[in-house]
């Protein structure tokens, strides 16, 4: 199914949660967001802060809806902050920690999280094209964002969940888009990449051992100097992928079961 669909699904929740409206069935390209709703800051980070030192494991900090678009959050401490909701487009988030935090729906447009740590954290239908990631440490998380030309350039997603949410399908097809994302030498040991949007990715030197790609898409995606031992690729569609110099590739799984072998690109 095409990501557009993923986006009026992400889009709509988002417009029912926090009143911004979805014009033409709530495709994100119709959502202005050079508007206040979605590039200025209700907050500042010394409120930001504020909130975080009032918090407690049993109420942690909770900025549901808030607008903190083009904040600096850099380095600071939101493990297990709910964030459902939030805008933080172009907020820089670099080095900060978001582990177990709750960033469903969350809006994150070209925000910067470099070597941010968000393991186990819950990324569900968040709109994040054009983040940077590079050095963050996305382990145990479950992600259906669109990352569509994001930057995750030596990112650890050891265990991610980045497949196809099959209990949602009344939203469309919900996964992680990838689709042109820089992932190169980035680790996805045993991750779940099934059904998810990898076209046009590059994934140089990405370490793949024990991951599942089981029907994701892989068109035009750059394949160099991965590591894909143990890696099942049952159902991908590889049509102009680039396969260059794969590291155990005796030991991938079902690779004859991919889609479209005719038309791999064998360097």
């Amino acid at each position: 199914m095409h990501a557009s669909i993923w986006i009026i699904g992400a889009v709509g929740i988002f417009a029912l949660a926090s009143g911004v409206p979805a014009a033409g069935q709530g495709m994100m390209q119709h959502i202005d967001l050079a508007s206040p709703e979605m590039a200025s800051a209700e907050m500042t980070r010394a409120d930001v802060e504020a909130a975080i030192a009032s918090a407690t494991s049993r109420q942690p900090a909770d900025f549901t809806g808030k607008k903190l678009s083009g904040l600096d959050l850099s380095g600071l401490d939101l493990s297990g902050a709910i964030l459902r909701g939030a805008r933080l487009n172009k907020a820089k988030l670099r080095d900060a920690k978001l582990d177990r935090a709750i960033l469903d729906q969350a809006w994150l447009v070209e925000a910067d999280l470099s070597r941010a740590s968000l393991t186990h954290a819950n990324i569900f239908a968040a709109q994040m094209p054009r983040a940077t990631l590079d050095g963050a440490n996305l382990s145990g998380a479950r992600v259906t964002a669109d990352l569509t030309g994001a930057r995750l350039v030596g990112a650890l997603l050891t265990g991610a969940n980045l497949s196809a949410d099959m209990k949602n399908q009344s939203m469309g097809l919900m996964r992680a888009v990838l689709k042109s994302s820089n992932l190169e030498r980035a680790v996805l040991r045993e991750a779940d990449l099934a059904r998810v949007d990898l076209e046009f990715a590059s994934l140089r030197n990405a370490d793949l051992t024990n991951a599942s790609l089981r029907g994701a898409a892989l068109g035009g995606a750059i394949l160099a100097g991965v590591i894909v031992n143990g890696a099942d690729f049952n159902g991908a569609d590889l049509a102009s992928t680039r396969l260059i110099d794969p590291i155990g590739f005796d030991a991938a799984k079902n690779f004859d079961k991919a889609r479209n072998l005719d038309r791999l690109l064998r360097e």
